[in-house]
């Protein structure tokens, strides 16, 4: 190395700036073939360690949104006394959030009896402790629920004990509906409560998002099975112009190097994508009159964003500048 090269004379300005004023902000020199080779993290290994979660989480995430807020849209459909609405939306509360969602998650985890230890504990403070139980309670709430409102549509049992039954249907219903809505929502309480970047960056975001798609969901599954009603349709409306805000919401809120996951790489896209498809193109459909397009371009938008956060989840964890940039928020 001669005097007159860069690497030199970037050293001279370090050894400047060092002396005038005690710290360096700047980028330092990389010396090619030098004994310390650079690796991305803390000698060679990641700083935090990256989600290792498969396909079926992200499917967990988009069926129990739907689970939940299908029981959420049964309450309501029990209280203005639209009694087939009502059914339709438990029987999809009972099969995405009590069949479909506990067979994603033992999937993931690998064995059944680790959600059964779950259970053992109770953890307010831990998001996967409270997902165990608020999924357990929605399964004992909507299953019941579901056959109570089955027996008394067919009046099973005499007048006095159907009047009973109403009303035990309605308790679960309603149980199911409070149930549903943290099961809605607590998915995106659990990766914001992390120290992966991208995720930590947008806690507030993230339960808003998710509750709002698991709505947005729930309603569009409905209109394709062929209950077309102003109320879903205007929660169809009101989905898609949530989703549309937290579109720009997203685009806006940047941190730099920090979330540099969901504005540079490639997995942000994703994200993007399924906002616009829940968003701008479902709204822009509804306006059209085209409901039943609208409600697929949600669902896929829905599910695609799932897959996208968690693409970005494992990016964000794997960069250690993110990492380190992310603790000044």
């Amino acid at each position: 190395m001669t005097t007159s090269s860069p690497s030199e004379k970037r050293f001279e300005e370090l050894r400047e700036e060092a002396w005038g004023k005690g710290v360096v902000a700047g980028r330092g020199v990389d010396v090619a073939g030098g004994p310390i080779p650079r690796k991305p993290g803390y000698y060679g290994e990641p700083v935090v360690k990256p989600p290792v979660w498969t396909w079926q989480v992200p499917l967990y995430f988009f069926f129990g949104g739907i689970a939940g807020m299908s029981a959420v849209i049964a309450s309501g459909a029990v209280i203005f006394h639209h009694v087939d609405l009502a059914h339709a939306a438990m029987w999809l509360a009972a099969i995405c959030g009590a069949i479909l969602s506990p067979i994603l998650l033992i999937m993931d985890l690998g064995r059944p009896h680790l959600f059964l230890n779950m259970l053992r504990v109770f953890k307010p403070q831990s998001a996967m402790s409270m997902g165990a139980w608020i999924l357990t309670g929605f399964g004992a709430c909507v299953v019941p629920g579901l056959i109570a409102l089955e027996l008394h549509a067919h009046q099973v049992f005499p007048a006095t004990l159907d009047q009973l039954l109403r009303v035990a249907a309605g308790v679960f219903v309603f149980g199911s509906a409070i149930f549903g809505t943290l099961l809605a929502t607590y998915t995106g309480v659990l990766i914001g409560a992390t120290a992966i970047p991208a995720w930590f960056l947008h806690r507030i975001l993230l339960p808003i998002h998710f509750g709002t798609a698991g709505l947005g969901s729930a309603a569009a599954a409905l209109e394709l099975l062929g209950y077309r009603i102003p109320a879903l349709n205007f929660l169809g409306f009101y989905a898609a112009g949530v989703e549309s805000v937290l579109l720009i919401w997203l685009t806006v809120d940047k941190h730099g190097v920090a979330d540099r996951a969901i504005h540079e790489h490639s997995s942000g896209w994703l994200i993007r994508i399924g906002k616009i498809l829940s968003g701008p193109l479902a709204l822009i459909l509804r306006f059209l009159g085209l409901v039943p397009f609208a409600a697929i371009s949600f669902l896929i938008g829905a599910l695609v964003s799932r897959l996208g956060w968690i693409a970005v989840g494992k990016v964000s964890g794997s960069d250690p500048e993110s990492v380190f940039a992310a603790e000044h928020y």
